[in-house]
């Protein structure tokens, strides 16, 4: 069989198909080489980049907040507590369609989907991955809403984290404060430590201690689903809670005086004298600090700051209130220092005195006739307190103002604290450029004019009268102590100064405010206490000046009405307490309704401590005589001479130029509203003299 040869006939490729096949072949190449590039890009140029994006997707570090340090009051009652709370937190990232889970997370909660949006405002710096708190202490019913439908909601989840607790609400807010979310401002402002959605002190207490109530934040490893849900804890570094504060104020007393303000707008601050411990600060209208602590919404924030009556303003450390009559004490312990008057000093009261053109007041249209010192302090006579302030002099009254405390900071642990005014020659030229008129001394004499003093200045005041002249620097926290009860610190009263004042000065002027209360001739007689020997001194300062004729003042607009102050330490011979009222625009006088309130506060206090009594004997000595003092009367001589001194000072003061005793009224209830606003006017305008009690 003849094999057979087969022959390949080589087939000639079309020159266009040729084109076609190199083409195909680069194209190949350049896919490839494009191919590679793209996994160089990825794996080499963002592979830490797609690496971290990778584990955060599964695996992610959760920031555990610590709970904030739980505050007592000075008897161990839990003023400020934490409880478990349930916060609404969104992770952008998690969510490919974020408008339809904000839609969806809206209905839910039942806000409106632009409210939803308004909160997720997120800082800027936010890192990737970390959760957004869109709503805090969701209740149990939101709750549910949210878990049942997950599916819907990738990206959103519910956390458990400490909630801020205030038990009694607005008791004792003012001193409190409260917490919010941290701020981009406050991260800026060196709030160290803090993350985007933290809580921090925003007012008071809980403002200048957070450092020591914010802890240590913990931390959490967990896996999550692709929906970013949490499936377990990896890994866990436990939170550190702050430390615990114990207070110097006293919950049940506080509850007292909150019960004794009632509805009126003012402020009541209690001291210890002895180590200048608080006992009380009330300040009201006041705000419940819950509303910030699970989430102040904007409408109730409107209307917080909205409020005519200021309810975020600490009265008791930002208001300025012309003094009115319990700046006389002030004045007489100047007058006693400086020899301008002894106790056998008499001027004559017929009503008021003439000076210049201007005709002084006093509050006793009939004037009180022959007064001393230690009657004109009991019945607060306007006419000796003009002449006594003219010998002393506007320096001289200043200088001792100051010793006692006015128009100084007290050094207190409080944002914004005001240091009111107390005017001197040097004041009135710095200020408004302009000589000091002696006429205007009168003014300042009896608490009006340009002073103005805030309720913890007076309630200082009235403690370094009470304690014999030291100054002490009002504090309120007493203890700070680890969670664990170790002591960290125990705050000791600290001393700003020494008044220096003779020892029969203070008897006399303690002698006095003794009388105001226990006799029958006192303006603070409904200021006392079975048993208990107070002293105190009233005062009725008026807002606005309206001229000479004040007929109906107070009963006309609120902001016209006279305040109502009163003043008092008891015991007498021990003093243990020491506190200052005001009522805001009572309309009365300060003895009418300042001093009862204070009266309710005393009572609680020694019935509940069982303070010392008088025995009936010496009781029924005070009541025969009323004008007991220690300081002695003057005899009939040095009275005569007194009077003669009263009527040449009217006689010269009536031929002296005419000058203006007070430039114009002054509001003392002005500023404006909102976190740490002060109130009180910002310029310093002389309230006018009257006659106040």
């Amino acid at each position: 069989m003849a094999s057979r040869d087969f022959h390949v006939v080589p087939r000639e490729v079309p020159p266009e198909l040729q084109a076609r096949l190199v083409a195909g072949a680069v194209a190949v190449l350049v896919g490839f080489a494009l191919l590679a590039a793209r996994l160089w890009l990825l794996q080499v140029v963002h592979g830490p980049e797609m690496r971290s994006l990778s584990e955060n997707n599964r695996i992610r570090l959760v920031r555990v907040p610590a709970a904030r340090g739980v505050v007592y009051d000075r008897h161990g009652e839990i003023l400020i507590d934490n409880r478990p709370a349930f916060d609404v937190v969104f992770v952008p990232e998690d969510a490919h369609d974020r408008r339809r889970v904000l839609r969806n997370v809206a209905a839910y909660l039942e806000e409106s989907e632009s409210a939803v949006h308004q909160m997720l405002h997120a800082p800027t710096k936010r890192p990737p991955y970390e959760g957004i708190v869109l709503r805090r202490d969701l209740d149990w019913r939101g709750v549910v809403a949210l878990e049942t439908h997950q599916l819907e909601l990738p990206g959103v989840s519910v956390q458990v984290g400490p909630r801020r607790y205030y038990p009694f609400g607005p008791l004792a807010s003012h001193l409190l404060g409260y917490v919010g979310e941290v701020s981009e401002a406050d991260l800026r402002d060196g709030a160290s430590g803090y993350r985007s959605g933290d809580l921090v002190g925003k007012a008071s207490l809980e403002k200048s201690w957070d450092g020591d109530l914010r802890g240590i934040p913990g931390g959490q490893q967990v896996e999550v689903d692709a929906l970013g849900r949490r499936m377990r804890v990896l890994q866990e570094v436990p939170d550190v809670p702050g430390s615990t504060l114990t207070l110097t104020l006293d919950r049940d007393l506080q509850e007292a005086a909150e019960r004794a303000l009632g509805d009126a707008a003012g402020a009541i601050v209690a001291l210890d004298p002895r180590n200048g411990e608080i006992l009380v600060m009330v300040s009201h209208p006041a705000f419940d600090p819950n509303v910030f602590a699970r989430g102040i919404r904007p409408d109730e924030w409107r209307a917080l700051v909205q409020d005519r009556q200021r309810p975020l303003n600490n009265r008791a450390v930002q208001g300025q209130f012309p003094p009115g009559s319990t700046f006389k004490i002030a004045v007489a312990t100047g007058a006693l220092e400086e020899g301008a008057v002894t106790a056998a000093t008499g001027f004559s009261c017929s009503g008021g005195i003439q000076f210049g053109s201007h005709f002084f007041r006093c509050w006793k249209k009939g004037g009180h006739g022959g007064v001393s010192l230690h009657r004109a302090i009991v019945e607060s006579c306007d006419v000796f307190f003009y002449q006594a302030g003219q010998r002393l002099g506007v320096d001289g009254i200043a200088e001792y103002a100051r010793r006692l405390g006015l128009g100084l900071p007290t050094g207190i642990r409080l944002e914004h604290e005001k240091t009111g005014t107390i005017p001197d020659t040097q004041w009135k030229r710095r200020r408004f450029h302009q000589p000091w008129f002696a006429g205007e001394t009168l003014s300042v004499a009896i608490g009006q004019g340009y002073v103005t003093a805030t309720p913890l200045q007076m309630a200082q005041m009235t403690a370094v009268i009470a304690n014999g002249g030291t100054r002490y620097r009002p504090h309120y926290v007493k203890r700070i102590e680890a969670p664990d009860g170790t002591l960290r610190d125990e705050v000791q009263p600290e001393v700003l100064g020494e008044a220096h004042l003779k020892k029969s000065t203070l008897e006399q002027v303690r002698a006095g405010m003794r009388d105001v209360v226990m006799t029958e001739s006192g303006t603070g007689k409904k200021a006392r206490v079975p048993g208990i020997e107070v002293a105190g001194k009233t005062g009725t300062a008026q807002a606005v000046k309206l001229g000479e004729d004040r007929t109906g003042t107070n009963r006309g607009p609120n902001a016209a009405r006279d305040h109502a102050w009163f003043i008092a330490f008891a015991p007498y011979e021990a003093p243990e307490i020491a506190i200052a009222c005001i009522v805001e625009h009572a309309g009365e006088h300060g003895g009418t309704v300042a001093a009862p309130m204070v009266q309710q506060i005393l009572s609680h206090y020694f019935g509940r401590n069982q303070g010392p009594s008088l025995p009936t004997a010496q009781e029924a000595s005070l009541d025969a005589k009323p004008m007991a003092m220690p300081a002695a009367k003057p005899r009939a001589s040095e009275a005569e001479a007194g009077l003669a001194q009263a009527s040449e000072l009217v006689q010269a003061g009536a031929g002296r130029r005419p000058e203006p005793p007070a430039a114009s009224p002054r509001a003392s209830d002005g500023g404006s509203g909102g976190i740490g606003a002060a109130q009180g006017a910002a310029e310093p305008r002389p309230s006018s003299a009257r006659a106040p009690r």
